[in-house]
């Protein structure tokens, strides 16, 4: 079987997508890097797809000789090149995240639903972003956080990451929600992990708290969020992030509970929690404890990409 191929701009985010789109559809694939010499570059590629123009002057891209049934691309950076690339090969071509401002002619599109998509035959919506999609990374990373943390009581976990454009995280925000989460969890392992965006204070801050396993990033840089979302009974996830709660959503059988840390009700972060609100797959915690357990299933959306790209 042929493989994918995957233009990446380098950002963790957008190329793990593409490999989980890949591996979701059973084939295996190979990663070019793009970048544009300048923002003068980029822009250039924009009025270019819009004219209809596949020219690759404005990007640099790593060279391959393999032979592909199709390009797999992700984020503002990679989809005017992955496009070039299918088209120059004679191949189809998927986006994932919505390809905002350029042409909406890629042969398919998985965008998800909080960036309010228009309806295409060629775009598929859905209501979070991909995450792995192999059991095998799940088991190897239980086993590894198994040998640093063996079984115990039942637990719950506690996944923070950190500031962003429109979310905040201070030491007095999370003080409130670790002394809510501790009250309303009684009786349970509780579990914790930070990110690399977390700020010292908030890690400083949750080192002075008492759970059972507790790894701060700034100290040791293990992954352990395979393990809590595959084992933990009730996940806490700070709402900066799109890529952990939607991990959270579609793993595991664990509630999960928002710790809201958003500053604008308008934002795409904040739709994101509210359509997985309205969904039943989070609860965003307010002291009290939700049910929110339902986990979204996506192997419907790989089928249909499946058959746009007709693989």
């Amino acid at each position: 079987m042929k493989k994918l191929l995957i233009v990446t701009d380098g950002k963790a985010g957008h190329e793990n997508q593409s490999k989980a789109f890949c591996t979701a559809l059973g084939y295996g694939f190979d990663c070019v890097r793009t970048a544009y010499p300048s923002r003068a570059h980029k822009a250039f590629s924009y009025a270019a797809d819009r004219l209809g123009l596949l020219c690759e002057r404005p990007f640099a891209i790593e060279h391959t000789d393999g032979s592909y049934a199709a390009v797999v691309c992700a984020g503002s950076t990679a989809f005017y090149p992955g496009k070039v690339i299918a088209r120059r090969r004679g191949i189809p071509v998927a986006a994932i995240l919505f390809p905002g401002g350029y042409k909406l002619n890629f042969d398919c599109i998985l965008a998800p639903t909080f960036d309010r998509p228009p309806r295409l035959p060629n775009l598929i919506p859905i209501p979070v972003n991909l995450t792995s999609t192999s059991a095998a990374f799940y088991e190897t990373g239980i086993a590894a956080f198994r040998e640093r943390h063996p079984a115990g009581r039942p637990a719950v976990a506690v996944i923070v990451g950190g500031p962003n454009a429109f979310a905040s995280l201070t030491a007095e925000s999370m003080r409130r929600d670790l002394d809510r989460l501790f009250s309303a969890t009684e009786g349970r392992e509780r579990w914790v992990t930070t990110s690399r965006r977390t700020p010292p204070a908030v890690e400083a801050l949750i080192d002075t708290y008492p759970f059972d396993y507790k790894l701060l990033y700034s100290r040791d840089t293990f992954n352990p969020i395979p393990a809590f979302v595959s084992l933990c009974e009730r996940l806490f996830v700070t709402a900066d992030s799109t890529g952990m709660i939607s991990e959270a959503v579609t793993r595991g059988s664990a509630a999960v509970e928002i710790l809201m840390t958003l500053e604008r009700a308008s934002s795409k972060f904040a739709r994101f929690i509210r359509d997985l609100e309205a969904d039943g797959s989070v609860h965003v915690f307010d002291g009290s404890l939700g049910h929110a357990c339902r986990k979204i299933d996506l192997t419907p959306a790989f089928e249909q990409a499946r058959q746009l790209l007709n693989l």
